[in-house]
């Protein structure tokens, strides 16, 4: 990647640690925010023959997608600053043959994109770690067509995301919570904040700002039962960061906390807890 490392952090993380956790969990990850995507997809409504940039794409769900629905007419360029992710992305496009797609690793917050070279900006969960929001919005802003649009997802505040809150508030009985972050700082509810987005996207120079609640239940882990969803939740996510340095034997107490606090959310084989989000769309100026 030849673009400056204004968010280091942010990229050695998900290189080293966080990319081969969602790679090695894709599936279940998939089908825990798969259904929050396609609300953001149904929004965004990509049309055959349109070239479409999918910022932060991950593992490529949300790219394949748009692939399919964009046609052979049309083009989806998947950028993500995760090799090991990405890799995972191009084996799922070879098996599904899709030739209209294409991934690029590198840092949408400084990559120099071709200037009005795309009709939509998507992303589900993948601008909420910039270094530099406005900088981020402002670069990714001159790759959209006059007229072209942007929709994103990202989450409200933790407060309103139980699938967060409950599992951290049981670990917290074994071991101490991090400072809250400063607000804004990169972070999965670091755009929470509905005025905050629209002060960026007005800032970048977008139009026409708009932020769609959406509140609805997520399977914790995919459909695997409460074991699996303990295990999914000590594995990635705010408890797994939690957890980095700590011992076997506090891992243990934390995984039967977990397990207590999830048993009045267990429905046949999930773990159904509410999450909370929003779709954000806005438009390049004509």
């Amino acid at each position: 990647m030849a673009d400056g490392q204004i968010n280091a952090e942010q990229i050695e993380y998900w290189n080293e640690r966080g990319g081969p956790q969602w790679v090695k969990l894709q599936e279940r990850l998939d089908t825990q925010i798969g259904p929050l995507g396609l609300v953001a997809l149904e929004q965004a409504a990509a049309q055959p023959g349109e070239s479409v940039l999918d910022v932060g794409c991950g593992c490529g769900h949300t790219a394949l997608a748009l692939a399919e629905q964009v046609g052979p007419r049309g083009t989806v360029t998947g950028i993500d600053v995760s090799r090991p992710m990405l890799g995972r992305a191009r084996e799922r496009q070879q098996e599904q043959h899709l030739q209209n797609l294409t991934f690029l690793h590198a840092d949408a917050q400084t990559h120099q994109f071709e200037p009005a070279s795309v009709d939509l900006i998507f992303s589900r969960f993948g601008v909420m770690f910039f270094e530099d929001a406005s900088q981020a919005f402002g670069n990714l802003r001159t790759a959209l067509r006059p007229g072209g649009r942007l929709c994103f997802l990202c989450w409200q505040e933790l407060q309103k995301n139980d699938w967060v809150r409950v599992p951290l508030q049981a670990a917290a009985q074994h071991v101490p919570l991090p400072p809250r972050p400063e607000p804004g700082a990169p972070g999965p509810f670091s755009l929470a904040d509905s005025n905050r987005v629209r002060g960026i996207l007005d800032s970048a120079g977008f139009r026409n700002v708009r932020c769609q609640p959406h509140t609805t239940n997520i399977s914790v882990g995919g459909a695997t039962g409460i074991d699996g969803a303990v295990s999914f939740l000590l594995a990635i996510g705010p408890v797994a960061s939690l957890l980095r340095e700590s011992d076997a034997e506090t891992r243990s107490r934390v995984a039967e906390a977990i397990h207590t606090a999830l048993l009045p959310y267990v429905d046949g084989d999930s773990v159904y807890l509410s999450s909370a989000t929003w779709v954000v769309q806005a438009d390049a100026p004509s």
